[in-house]
């Protein structure tokens, strides 16, 4: 197939791009570079540095390579800068994806997967785990953008009959994340730890997130190629893993032996989440398979070879 990866120079991108490139796929990642690195493009893949706000680029692109398939995951993904510049914030996560929307239209694409969170679209869930349909109470700007995309897609699919699958992530960590980003807490405790700093939780070390390895989150974006048409998908483990755990885990691999600074919560943070996959598992026959002290080893064994390689 021809397969179009949005942000695919990113984190979870570049992993679901080499997926791809591995069944036989014809690959053409779009990125701005921004966040996303050169290097991480997997050799294979045709490469267009490109803005998803910018329209006409995209649609030139769009009816040239005529993709049957779009992964999109190009996004701004900082909570903290979604609630102190809500309109960049939505101008790259609403309107670059209706960008997306409108080309995968226009262009004849059969199947529309997008990258959402379910790590801050359900706020502070009153039952954990939450389930897809728990109350969408986002308290980031991030949290409400994804939504808002996610509604788009609901309705196109509606009025156009476009073909998508919305999968909502946990908190993805692996080989590849950035130790020098402002999201991805593996990663930056774990570059932090090797140079022997000490590495920083925000609140008490109580706060709890749903982490999902890479590997497994690629997994369910290859099953959602043929799965799950017009379905909103959490994307997780189900289980809560504080902040405290992530340091112990992070500091074990890493044979760090000294405490973590504390400092106050950030705002637009949720204190506790984690996420029910039972429908992943019943309509993508999806689970995630690893371990959380098996997923932090690779993890560290990557930032300390000095990102290098990946999966």
């Amino acid at each position: 197939m021809r397969v179009i990866v949005t942000g695919g120079a990113g984190f979870i991108a570049s992993h679901i791009a080499t997926a791809h490139l591995a069944r036989g796929d014809e690959v053409l990642v779009v990125d701005n570079l921004s966040a996303g690195r050169r290097e991480h493009v997997p050799v294979g893949a045709d490469f267009a540095e490109l803005d998803i706000t910018d329209l006409p680029a995209m649609s030139e692109l769009w009816q040239r390579f005529r993709p049957e398939v779009v992964s999109h995951h190009a996004a701004q993904i900082d909570v903290r800068k979604s609630v102190a510049d809500p309109a960049y914030d939505a101008h790259v996560n609403i309107l670059g994806s209706l960008n997306v929307i409108k080309n995968c239209l226009e262009a004849g694409t059969a199947k529309l997967i997008f990258a959402s969170t379910g790590g801050a679209i359900y706020g502070e869930p009153e039952q954990l785990p939450a389930t897809e349909d728990s109350p969408v109470r986002p308290m980031s700007l991030y949290g409400v953008a994804k939504y808002a995309a996610e509604q788009y897609l609901a309705a196109y699919g509606r009025l156009e009959g476009l073909n998508y699958t919305i999968l909502r992530y946990g908190n993805v960590y692996g080989p590849g994340q950035r130790t020098d980003g402002e999201a991805g807490v593996v990663a930056i405790f774990a570059g932090l730890m090797l140079e022997g700093r000490q590495p920083t939780i925000f609140g008490r070390g109580d706060k709890t997130r749903d982490y999902v390895y890479v590997g497994d989150v690629v997994e369910a974006n290859l099953a959602a190629i043929e799965r799950g048409a017009g379905g909103i998908y959490n994307i997780g483990t189900g289980v809560q893993t504080t902040d405290q755990q992530v340091f112990e885990e992070v500091a074990r691999a890493a044979g760090y032996d000294g405490e973590p600074l504390y400092a106050d919560e950030r705002k637009g943070e949720v204190r506790h989440i984690a996420l029910d996959c039972d429908r992943a598992h019943r309509e993508l026959n999806w689970r995630a398979e690893t371990q959380f002290a098996d997923g932090i080893a690779q993890t560290v064994a990557y930032v300390r070879d000095g990102d290098t390689e990946l999966l």
